[in-house]
């Protein structure tokens, strides 16, 4: 009996983890007129895009007006789009704009594609982001396609003993897990547990595959004004992830020139090393004042970043 319950328990708790509680909503236009998206009343880009992606919606329905940039062109509406599947499960949902060929000027809103919500996923370069609920001054991610596969094993051991041995595996929304259970029968003992997950992913696109961004070339150039900087400096505060907040800072490194000052305080704003050396060997090239590069050494935990950072700004020099 003990055995069932606990068993019972480990499915509901990978079956929680396996279901999204947020949906996204991706919008773009076959005959590439630009626009502005309202869900539930709230304008979502300041900017008119032609290829629009919405991520973290936490609502499973949505009241969606779409207004043109091209004031001939009608506006359309879509009442009760919704983001999750027939079981109440959130999707990541594409919807698609064309013209009607039979009346100028009049647009449709058509329910195009569903996948599931896949972590990490990296849209096309050329479609605009924008995390619900954060500023909308996000900007585009311009990196590859990606295909690959994650393994991931935990392990969790407590005290010694010996016990029953269960082997169980779950499939959850694509993503297989395997679970293995050592459950004394006494009152201690010992009770380990092995969790392996692996998934895996993979997109492609139409459109010819970008490297990745160069920052601009700013020797002997003013660095980014102080209140931009700020700015840009919160948003990357804002990121929920060192991983988004990488591809952030590079967007921002990208399109402007930064001092070596600028590029201590961003590379503080990584928790991790390794994504600290990763920008300050991007923004390099796009430093103010190169001559002072070597003060972003004190970020470093380990004299090995700094070492690797040093032996790439000897080799760009």
């Amino acid at each position: 009996m003990r055995l069932r319950i606990t068993l019972t328990l480990l499915f509901v708790s990978f079956l929680s983890f396996g279901q999204q509680s947020v949906g996204h909503l991706t919008i773009f236009s076959e005959d590439g007129d630009k626009f502005f998206l309202i869900l539930n009343g709230e304008k979502i880009n300041d900017t008119p895009q032609t290829n629009l992606r919405v991520e973290d919606l936490n609502q499973p329905y949505y009241n969606a007006k779409v207004i043109f940039a091209d004031a001939g062109l009608e506006a359309v509406s879509k009442n009760n789009l919704m983001l999750t599947d027939v079981d109440g499960v959130f999707s990541d949902v594409t919807y698609k704009i064309k013209r009607d060929k039979n009346k100028a000027g009049k647009m449709k809103m058509n329910y195009f594609s569903s996948i599931p919500v896949t972590p990490n996923f990296v849209p096309a370069s050329n479609v605009h982001v924008i995390h619900y609920g954060q500023p909308v001054q996000q900007v585009v991610v311009q990196q590859p396609q990606t295909t690959g596969t994650v393994h991931q094993t935990t392990t969790t051991t407590t005290t010694s003993g010996t016990g029953t041995g269960v082997n169980a595996g779950i499939n959850v929304n694509g993503v297989g897990v395997g679970i293995n259970l050592n459950i004394n029968d006494g009152m201690a003992g010992t009770v380990t547990q092995t969790t392996t997950t692996t998934t895996s992913s993979s997109s492609s696109s139409s459109h010819t595959n970008h490297s990745e961004p160069e920052p601009v070339s700013c020797r002997g150039k003013m660095a980014m004004s102080g209140a931009n900087f700020s700015k840009a400096l919160e948003t990357l505060k804002n990121q929920g992830f060192d991983d988004s907040r990488l591809k952030t800072a590079k967007q921002i490194s990208q399109s402007n020139c930064l001092s070596t000052q600028q590029i201590t305080e961003i590379c503080n704003t990584f928790g991790f090393e390794e994504n600290k050396l990763a920008f300050a060997k991007f923004a390099y090239d796009g430093c103010t004042d190169p001559k002072n590069y070597y003060n972003i050494n004190n970020i470093f935990a380990f004299s090995s970043s700094s070492d690797e950072l040093n032996d790439y700004v000897s080799s760009r020099q």
